[in-house]
């Protein structure tokens, strides 16, 4: 595993709880010892990370500080390990899904994904629990506290559950046609990937195009089918100058079709949309688009 090192305020980061409690308990409980640099600058190592999470947790459970001081990391995690099984909030979920993160922990991410969507299905899994966690992770990534291998590690462990699910849907007959696809030089496919699923999930054809659509290719792909629907999100590309811009020109482009649009460059920005064109503000609002547009249950 990538070894790292942690200030408070990373720790206060992942763990929400905050820097000043977090000294606290380590002067009266000794719960954190951490290390010091050459340069006398204090840091905390991934042990560190890991065993803080599992004391915030348990606190926010009711435990009491002065008796987890008392039980051993490894109590303490098997404490962890019980409750996450037993409990059921989709904050305890997006909680254990970050020690996983930082643990690596693939087995474990695993067990948890599969256990819910058996409880309440991959949709809803999807929904509460694993895009709240990416929003999580996505601030922590933004702000420093977790690294890239991290990120990526997660980001692809999701992506595999979400092929999966995709490929156990049947094809239908009837339905609308969809084109998904990311403009060029945009990678972030999560979305996409679960609109793909959505779609199929409701009886309707999707050609899926994926991560950094050269033009070219995505109007050569227009011609071929002429869908009735073209659907992408925006996280990263095109840039905010260039948005309104490429907003116009899918508008004109695939004027016969209706182009649905999405993502963090679009939610909430003062931009111009062209008849053709709708903002989809989060992704689960398709089925609610769908149902009113074209019927769909």
């Amino acid at each position: 595993m990538m070894v790292r090192n942690y200030s408070i305020k990373d720790l206060e980061q992942l763990s929400g709880i905050k820097a000043h409690t977090l000294r606290i308990w380590e002067q009266r409980y000794s719960l954190l010892t951490p290390k010091r640099t050459d340069t006398n600058i204090r840091y905390y190592d991934d042990a560190d990370l890991r065993h803080i999470l599992n004391v915030a947790l348990l606190n926010e459970h009711g435990y009491k500080i002065s008796k987890i001081a008392k039980m051993s990391p490894d109590q303490i995690a098997q404490e962890v390990l019980r409750l996450t099984e037993r409990s059921f909030t989709y904050e305890d979920q997006i909680h254990a899904l970050t020690i996983c993160m930082v643990e690596m922990d693939e087995a474990r991410f695993d067990k948890i994904i599969s256990t819910n969507i058996l409880k309440i299905g991959f949709e809803m899994t999807m929904i509460h629990i694993i895009y709240p966690f990416l929003s999580k992770i996505g601030v922590l990534w933004q702000t420093g506290s977790i690294h890239p291998g991290q990120e990526h590690f997660i980001s692809n462990l999701i992506r595999q559950k979400l092929i999966v699910a995709i490929d156990g849907q049947v094809q239908q007959a009837g339905g609308k046609k969809f084109l998904l696809f990311l403009p060029a030089g945009e990678l972030h496919e999560i979305s996409l990937l679960f609109s793909c699923y959505i779609l199929k999930a409701n009886g309707h054809k999707v050609i899926y195009l994926g991560q950094n659509t050269p033009d070219a290719d995505l109007n050569a792909v227009y011609q071929v089918h002429k869908p009735d629907y073209l659907l992408t999100v925006v996280t990263t590309s095109p840039p905010a100058e260039e948005l309104q811009d490429y907003i116009f020109s899918l508008s004109t482009r695939f004027h016969e079709s209706t182009v649905l649009i999405s993502g963090y460059q679009v939610i909430g920005q003062d931009l111009n949309y062209p008849d053709n064109v709708r903002v989809l503000h989060y992704l689960k609002d398709i089925k609610e688009y769908l149902a009113s547009q074209i019927n769909v249950a």
